[in-house]
């Protein structure tokens, strides 16, 4: 299997940490974060990964080095300028007829294995990993009726939606629906694809899963890694 880990972006709600290093190498616990993705996505049987890099390019190679540590072959790729989630596909030669493409400020222990086998036994275009979020509002909600009489008064409700967890897997085809030139993001690349009658999976993973974008996150994720290192680095079964 191949893997394409996104590594680009600039961190700006995490700052000032993200000032001088970049948000997939920060430390949860004694590891970097794109450390813990490798290691995960080489005990799912992933060989080849290419890492897309932009903000602080420079510190990556000598912090992950080819990725023989791991058993791992690894290559970069360098944007010019920020080309969104989706637009890095192009630059990458010699894509695998189906690859796994993820945010590299990510911590979970989705099942990649299952993943990908869900991607090729649909034969889809693309297949998003989602999970089940519960979003809960600290206000109570007002329910008004055209002549402003109250009809239902729902106090802090709670409701759930799923969310992308920003791991994909992708048909090389969908080459054909990226512009050959500037910024796109997964986002567009998805529903174009639906548009075009294209299949899209929606892979619901009941997992662990906590996105790395603001203060909070990284406070709540570093923890979960510290007191349980081996539910993220045990190989799947």
């Amino acid at each position: 299997m191949m893997a394409v880990i996104l590594a680009g972006g600039k961190g700006t709600r995490l700052k000032p940490y993200t000032m001088t290093i970049p948000k997939p190498l920060l430390p949860l616990g004694d590891k970097p974060i794109m450390e813990i993705i490798l290691q995960q996505l080489a005990n799912a049987g992933v060989s080849k990964i290419v890492i897309t890099l932009g903000h602080m390019m420079h510190l990556f190679a000598p912090t992950i080095g080819d990725g023989s540590r791991w058993g791992l072959d690894i290559a970069y790729c360098l944007e010019d300028e920020p080309l969104g989630t989706a637009a890095p596909i192009r630059m990458i030669k010699d894509l695998e007829e189906d690859f796994i493409i993820m945010n590299g400020d990510l911590l979970t222990t989705l099942n990649y294995k299952s993943l990908f086998a869900e991607h090729k036994s649909r034969k889809a275009y693309g297949t998003i990993s989602a999970h089940r979020q519960e979003v809960k509002t600290d206000y109570g909600i007002i329910k008004i009726t055209d002549d402003d009489l109250l009809s239902e008064y729902l106090e802090k409700p709670i409701d759930y939606h799923y969310v992308s967890m920003g791991v994909y897997v992708l048909s090389r085809k969908c080459l054909d629906f990226i512009p050959e030139l500037g910024k796109f993001d997964m986002p567009q690349l998805m529903m174009k694809m639906v548009r075009e009658n294209k299949k899209v999976v929606c892979y619901k993973a009941d997992c662990y899963w906590q996105d790395i974008g603001k203060f909070d996150d990284y406070q709540q994720a570093s923890k979960d890694f510290s007191n349980h290192p081996e539910r993220f680095l045990t190989p799947s079964k």
